[in-house]
């Protein structure tokens, strides 16, 4: 019996704006799934979404979810191996938690803490293994897990030498770490991912999400993994390598029809890194979207490098086939900073395809991050001249990110100050520039609004009707509200 456990959701007690984003954990799922189809047995353990009102607190962050007890109690007494997923920095102290509970409750099991390759929100977790080895666990495994989980599985559960371990590929222990060399390139023979195993229920119930969720029922896809590009701030080119895999259009939208039948979901959320990589790729998705008559709404939620976006015909094709939100990261309106960052970005290509967006009914999110090593007040002086810009063509919505060294990326080791791994994230009090630049986030913020209501204030009555109908069209809309609910979940919290 194999377990795979998800983590609890972990959120900074003075920033539920910025942190506590909701992801539905589909690289685990792909996993149970890849399992399942070896006729390994198995059970999912959702720490969060069973029982996604149950606060606890933790000095400055607040726990959601199963406590570690409940959490140990539902692992079968015939289980041999247990994966932890590490679904996301900021949940990296709950991670650690249910390793160390697990490990002193059972210590017949074999702990395999899982990477998350196919997201900027996770990490690299060779560069902080020892954190986990100290906590309990016996191994990571990292980049695809699909084929390793099996091949991971089959070796733990049968008689196996040290020697069996150094051939596989992707694994790590305390006195080794074998580098993913084999990724996996037909992913259009995967199993979808597994999920009748997972409370998705629970998920559609907190009507809040990664991607706005409009209706009540949403599924994220993975249409591809991995970025080609090398944003010295991102982990990506640690857990991807600099490769863009992609599925076929074929298999996405049979991915998204077999959703559609099983679950009745009509809302698909693309996670991928970057998703449009290929131009000729998305505009067949749109066309086989098209062609089976697929009454759908899907939304770009983890963003997309604008640019692989060729033109204005593309936009137009997104929208007929159902798309309603693309996020992009344009990072800093200065030209300077975005050499330093390694960041290829045509801002005038984006101002013109949100401009197109806008004119079509898709939504529109521009990403920026603030503080990057080298940053001066004129660049971010340009940022907010950007945001301006954006604001009059149509962007729906801004997100501004303070930069926190996230592990893998190529500035982890230029920043100091932090205690724990779970501080990392989008909003880093303990950066000695943190009260500078919250107070410019917050002045941008409130003139994006200002701006917004004065070039488009039509759009602002319908973001303020959404959020009383729960039913949003934009990330903005719905943090709010996510906001209150853990205001409220904190002030029931049990220290």
């Amino acid at each position: 019996m194999v377990v795979l456990i998800n983590p609890n959701l972990v959120v900074q007690r003075n920033d539920p704006f910025t942190t506590g984003i909701v992801y539905m954990p589909i690289s685990l799922a792909y996993i149970a799934s890849s399992l399942r189809k070896a006729n390994i047995p198995l059970k999912v353990i959702d720490a969060f979404a069973e029982q996604p009102y149950q606060a606890r607190h933790n000095n400055k962050f607040l726990i959601l979810g199963l406590s570690c007890t409940e959490i140990v109690e539902r692992i079968p007494a015939d289980a041999q191996v247990v994966f932890v997923y590490a679904i996301n920095l900021t949940n990296h102290l709950s991670t650690i938690d249910i390793v160390e509970a697990v490990k002193q409750e059972r210590r017949d099991l074999q702990i395999v803490v899982v990477e998350n390759p196919h997201a900027v929100t996770a990490y690299s977790l060779h560069h902080v293994a020892n954190e986990f080895y100290d906590a309990g666990a016996d191994y990571i495994l990292t980049g695809d897990g699909e084929r390793r989980a099996v091949r991971l599985v089959e070796t733990l559960m049968n008689s196996f030498s040290e020697s069996d371990l150094l051939r596989l590929d992707g694994v790590g222990s305390r006195k080794f770490y074998n580098m993913p060399v084999d990724e996996t390139n037909d992913l259009d023979n995967l199993p979808f991912p597994a999920w009748d195993l997972f409370p998705i229920e629970n998920y559609w119930s907190l009507r809040f999400a990664h991607g706005p969720q409009t209706t009540r029922r949403y599924l994220p896809l993975l249409t591809s993994r991995g970025c080609p590009y090398r944003c010295k701030f991102c982990v990506a080119p640690a857990t991807s390598n600099q490769k863009w895999r992609s599925r076929s259009a074929h298999n996405v939208v049979d991915e998204i029809e077999y959703s559609i039948n099983k679950y009745q979901v009509c809302e698909f959320h693309i996670e991928d890194i970057d998703p449009t990589v290929s131009d000729h790729r998305i505009r067949a998705i749109c066309d086989e979207i098209l062609k089976r008559r697929l009454n759908i709404i899907w939304k770009i939620a983890a963003g997309t490098k604008v640019e692989t976006i060729r033109n204005e015909e593309t936009i137009n094709l997104m929208a007929k086939a159902g798309c309603r939100y693309i996020s992009v990261s344009p990072e800093t309106g200065s030209p300077r900073l975005l050499k330093l960052m390694n960041k290829p970005f045509d801002l005038n290509h984006a101002v013109r395809l949100i401009k197109r967006m806008n004119q079509v009914g898709i939504c529109s999110q521009a990403c920026f991050v603030l503080g990057f090593q080298g940053e001066t007040n004129n660049d971010l002086r340009m940022t907010w001249n950007l945001v301006r810009e954006l604001t009059r063509v149509g962007a729906d919505e801004i997100a501004l990110f303070i930069i926190t060294p996230v592990p893998g990326s190529s500035i982890f080791n230029e920043f100091y100050g932090y205690k724990f791994l779970s501080e990392l994230n989008f909003s880093p009090a303990w950066r000695t520039d943190y009260r500078m630049l919250s107070n410019f986030r917050l002045r941008l913020y409130m003139n994006f609004l200002f701006w917004k209501l004065y070039y488009h204030p039509i759009k602002i009555l319908r973001q303020l009707f959404n959020f009383i109908r729960h039913s949003f069209e934009t990330k903005m809309e719905m943090v709010v509200y996510r906001a209150l609910v853990y205001k409220w979940l904190d002030k029931k919290a049990v220290d």
